[in-house]
């Protein structure tokens, strides 16, 4: 009575000669999904620069790695991952090493 003996695997329905393997279907590069990730890095990023938030550049970076590693088509998505970088950076180099603004008291 026992539901794991040899009994069910002679009544097994299941026909291994009729599996068939998984093929995923190739889709062009234009209708795949717009990556959000780089587009909100690339608008800290600029953020970051313009308006010199540390946050903003921070955040920006952040972006940039979660964008990076869901990557699909690689040569677009590596220019936007690519200057969404280079305005983190370029935001946190300014914001820490640029001239502090002068203070008004």
């Amino acid at each position: 009575m026992s539901s794991h003996g040899n009994s069910s695997t002679a009544n097994d329905p299941r026909q291994p000669s009729a599996a068939k393997p998984f093929v995923q279907q190739s889709v062009a590069p234009q209708d795949l999904p717009v990556d959000y990730s780089g587009f909100i890095a690339v608008m800290f990023g600029v953020a970051g620069v313009m308006f010199r938030y540390k946050l903003c550049s921070w955040v920006a970076i952040i972006f940039c790695a979660q964008s990076l590693a869901n990557m699909r088509n690689f040569e677009t998505d590596l220019k936007q991952v690519s200057m969404a970088m280079m305005f983190a950076v370029m935001g946190l180099v300014t914001n820490y090493l640029g001239p502090r603004p002068p203070k008004t008291t």
